[in-house]
């Protein structure tokens, strides 16, 4: 049996026993730790050091945007109450406090398990480092709330679709007769969205070299900083890195689009499809999102639900849920299919339907 603990002086160290026999390990390992416990307490750095410690060993093991999330959702929720609490010091009680205090403010539920899920793992990057011996936050318990329902994902029909990206197209019409050509942008992100099931930051990369031949190729990622420039990466994972044939409706705005750059002096083909020289800001397409969905009379859904809607017309047209994962840029099938599991009938349901029509 070996344990590894941080002794009082902040060094790692370890005790190895021979045993024989479960129940006489079990019994060795109680006493070991009883011993450990007032030999090694944990090591003394606040949340604070350990939350910048961990800040500085992941920012080259994880994605930009991935670490900036981690940051946001420490500050807001976790740091003004805990940063300096000592690790030895952070127990299930005080942990209790903090979550009925998270509990009491106007958030929703989602933002709330976000930020369990970050503590969570900060906690767990503790253990393994050794600078406590386990995570108290996991006896807890995340949050729930039985009244409560976790906001599904939305999606447009076809009809809605066609509605909304109608709109969108009267707005470009109308701008480019007052000299404006940049609202066919937003006509065009969107068509992009809903035709192909690319995730927002792949359309902020997607150039104009990357479009040839009645297929699209997605090579590239942006992130946009709250402060400071555009970070532009490869795509989510190697599955994401993938090429697309191109619906004849899409193909057929994209062409008149690249009319539309072709007017502007310097155009090449590393412009960005939607933004030219600069992706169109978030904020900006969140705009004219709302205000396209209100003048088309549709309900309003998220960004990231024109990438569900794509989903959904496919799979509600019997199209095999490889090629839609292979589309989205899943790494893993199951991806897919835990996300989109709901569009597709039960194995059972399809079978008694092909029974119902043997009379």
């Amino acid at each position: 049996m070996r344990i590894n603990f941080i002794d009082a002086l902040g060094k790692a160290r370890q005790v190895d026993r021979v045993t024989y026999g479960s129940d006489e390990a079990k019994i060795l390992e109680l006493k070991l730790m009883q011993e450990i416990r007032h030999e090694a307490p944990a090591k003394r750095i606040t949340l604070r050091e350990l939350f910048d410690e961990y800040c500085e060993v992941r920012k080259n093991e994880i994605r930009e945007s991935t670490l900036d999330k981690f940051k946001r959702i420490m500050e807001y929720h976790i740091m003004p109450e805990l940063e300096n609490i000592k690790l030895e010091k952070l127990d299930t009680r005080l942990l209790a406090q903090w979550k009925l205090s998270m509990e009491n403010k106007d958030i929703s539920l989602h933002t709330k398990q976000a930020a369990f899920s970050v503590f969570r793992a900060l906690l767990n990057y503790a253990v393994k480092m050794e600078h406590i011996l386990k995570n108290p936050l996991v006896r807890i318990g995340n949050f729930k709330s039985p009244g409560e329902m976790k906001k599904e994902m939305d999606f447009y029909t076809a009809d809605e679709f066609k509605k909304f990206i109608s709109v969108a197209r009267q707005n470009a019409q109308e701008a480019e007769k007052r000299g404006f050509l940049s609202e066919w942008d937003y006509y065009v992100f969107f068509a992009i969205a809903f035709y192909t099931g690319l995730r927002k930051g792949e359309i902020h990369g997607l150039q104009w070299k990357d479009i040839s031949k009645g297929y699209l190729s997605v090579k590239r990622s942006v992130t946009q900083k709250l402060k400071g420039e555009d970070r532009e990466t490869p795509p989510k994972n190697t599955a994401s890195v993938r090429t697309l044939q191109i619906p004849i409706p899409l193909k057929m705005i994209l062409d008149e689009h690249k009319k539309h750059w072709k007017q502007y002096e310097g155009f090449n083909s590393t412009f960005k499809v939607c933004g030219g020289t600069k992706c169109l800001r978030d904020t900006s397409i969140e705009n004219h999102n709302k205000r396209f969905a209100q003048l088309a009379g549709v309900k309003k859904i998220r960004i990231h639900d024109f990438r569900h809607s794509h989903v959904s017309l496919l799979a509600n047209n019997g199209i095999n849920i490889q090629e839609i994962a292979r589309r989205l840029g899943h790494s893993k099938i199951e991806m897919t299919w835990n996300t989109y599991s709901h569009l597709y009938p039960k194995e059972e349901e399809k079978a008694v339907e092909i029974l119902n029509k043997i009379v």
